[in-house]
């Protein structure tokens, strides 16, 4: 008997919440259709970052446009995005380019504007002696949309990697000591633990009374009352942890075995190439279509 597709998937996204909730580092199955889960870490790492190096060197408007649009829709159907999220990337994205475009076009120094162009003509505002104009907001917004392409770009391999699986890339595909990895692997489930440790300790205080109080004064002395259980809790946890690392004989021996093998693939090569092919030919389109690239001096 052969059960309905739809239990299936109810069965494995308990199975998989199970799961989740005995080890919350366990290694979570990818989302299916999903591409971008299947790639290395080092993949999404390695893709976009001469992208995001060159970006660094470009002027103008169109090709981070350009990049900003091709990255979000490489998001959308290469990873499983919350409502959350993918309303962060609609509307923060164009809200996030529009307040750094005008805040830098306001700091932008006039003398690095062309007061050749038609758009230095253009006042948009005009108070006393200083004008805010066309060609003044036109260098913000291109600044701020190498800032945003820059972000979208690092959210390639932020949104679809985990830190345990970056790690064990790096390790296991790049040759980082493991000693070095897994230690920052350590250091990096802290936070988690501190954030529920937290949650504790403010519970306690709410029960017993003394978070009360509003202003400055009581917010300093609620802080510091959090900070020092805080503080002792982690201390505790770290000798922990280091008891527990060196019982198990953690940097014993120059190699260690791995439970979760993290391999580079054919597809991972594909990716990458196939990521700097498409990038080639839209800076190739955009630097036909008039955008320029200017030494990183020049633009500083």
């Amino acid at each position: 008997m052969t059960a309905a597709p739809g239990a299936t998937a109810t069965t494995a996204d308990a199975t998989a919440a199970e799961t989740h909730e005995i080890d919350p580092y366990a290694e979570q199955a990818p989302p299916p259709g999903r591409f971008l889960y299947l790639l290395n870490p080092l993949a999404k790492l390695l893709a976009p970052l001469p992208v995001m190096l060159a970006l660094v060197f470009t002027r103008g408007v169109l090709i981070p446009t350009v990049l900003i649009v091709a990255t979000m829709l490489l998001l959308f159907i290469g990873a499983k995005l919350s409502g959350r999220v993918i309303t962060g990337l609609l509307v923060g994205t164009p809200l996030m380019v529009a307040v750094l475009g005008i805040s830098f076009g306001i700091w932008t120094d006039p003398a690095r504007v062309d007061q050749t162009s038609d758009a230095a003509s253009v006042v948009l505002l005009e108070i006393g002696d200083w004008r805010f104009t066309l060609a003044a907001y036109l260098v913000g917004l291109a600044t701020a949309l190498r800032i945003a392409a820059l972000v979208l770009l690092s959210l390639l391999a932020g949104l679809t990697s985990t830190g345990p699986q970056l790690v064990r890339a790096m390790v296991q595909n790049l040759r980082v000591p493991y000693r070095i990895g897994y230690t920052a692997l350590a250091a990096l489930r802290f936070v988690p633990r501190f954030g529920y440790e937290l949650e504790v300790i403010r519970a306690a205080h709410r029960v017993r009374g003394t978070d009360h109080g509003r202003g400055p004064v009581a917010w300093v002395r609620r802080t510091i009352g959090l900070a020092i259980p805080l503080l002792a809790s982690a201390i505790r946890h770290a000798e922990r942890v280091a008891l527990a690392m060196d019982a198990r004989a953690f940097g014993a021996h120059r190699a260690r075995t791995e439970r979760t093998i993290s391999r580079w693939r054919v597809r991972d090569t594909v990716f990458v190439l196939v990521f700097w092919a498409v990038v080639a030919a839209v800076y190739w389109w955009g630097l036909s279509a008039g955008a320029t690239v200017t030494d990183l001096m020049e633009t500083l």
